[in-house]
């Protein structure tokens, strides 16, 4: 317990004493960003070493890797499956610090079979790099560059259309971008989920959000934890956007079925509240 309240208040005072610094380490060039907070993370070796590296698995089916020009110049990249019939209607599927994988790819094709009429991309944050190793991913994670990362987002709904409308899912790193992605969206945004991600702490930002917002975390996440959420919930509040959170007893990323942390159950409950919010927003026909 005391290792848990030392690893939460180092947490805290980095995120506070970021918002003071006009200078940092590299992967901190912008302190403020809530992403960039939780990249911190990868440097702790309990958050390092909580993370098993993904049991072997290789995805077979529907999809294709489309690429799209990004505002920096540079190309970005995603997993696109399409409707079977033309739709505006597009979510964006965030990787976790291991990067756009084959579980990633997936995840992309369970929410198309269960959002028929919706377009799925999962996008690549990390220009084409997927950790096997927690060294790795946490390597990767800190090297994202916000304004990249941004870029990225912002040219995949470019390449959607200026009359689409967008939704986003992500799981931990991903948890945060997909927030992150609700605020680029701006007035076509329709739907966020986050599991287990960093929030957004900059009310004034959170005023700009046009959808409410459904946050899965667990109760035993010792970065994310229910302190985290409960300043989520009051910050919510403060810019007057909804937020419905959903906490189960279990540990962060007990969404992964590659993590020895996965827990069916929940993961199962948690995707089932996630389809059913995302349906409604995309104002799905039954």
């Amino acid at each position: 317990m005391k290792k848990l309240w030392t690893l939460c208040a180092a947490l805290l005072s980095v995120a506070t004493a970021a918002s003071a610094q006009t200078t940092a380490m590299s992967c901190c060039a912008k302190p403020v960003a809530a992403t960039e907070t939780f990249a911190l993370l990868a440097s702790n070796t309990d958050f390092s070493g909580g993370h098993d590296a993904p049991l072997p698995y290789s995805y077979e089916g529907e999809g294709q890797i489309v690429k799209f020009k990004t505002a920096d110049g540079q190309t970005g990249q995603g997993f696109e499956i399409k409707s079977v019939t033309p739709s505006k209607k597009y979510l964006f599927v965030i990787h976790e610090w291991w990067g756009l994988n084959d579980y990633i790819k997936k995840e992309a094709a369970t929410f198309a079979r269960d959002l028929p009429g919706v377009n799925i991309i999962a996008l690549d944050l990390y220009d084409g790099q997927v950790a096997t190793t927690p060294e790795e991913a946490g390597k990767y994670m800190q090297a994202v560059k916000t304004e990249r990362a941004q870029n990225i987002i912002r040219g995949a709904m470019q390449y959607a259309g200026q009359d689409a409308q967008f939704a986003s899912v992500g799981w931990c790193f991903g948890g945060g971008w997909s927030l992150q992605t609700a605020l680029l969206a701006g007035p076509k945004a329709v739907g966020c989920v986050m599991y287990y991600g960093m929030p957004e702490k900059d009310v004034a930002k959170l005023k700009t959000l046009n959808t409410d917002v459904l946050g899965i975390f667990a109760s035993e996440d010792k970065w994310i934890n229910p302190e985290v959420v409960a300043q989520f919930q009051k910050d919510m509040a403060a810019a007057k956007k909804k937020v419905t959170i959903k906490s189960y007893a279990a540990d962060h990323a007990f969404a992964n079925p590659s993590n020895p942390k996965y827990n069916k159950q929940f993961a199962t409950d948690a995707h089932t509240a996630a389809v059913a919010y995302l349906r409604k927003n995309f104002k799905l026909k039954s």
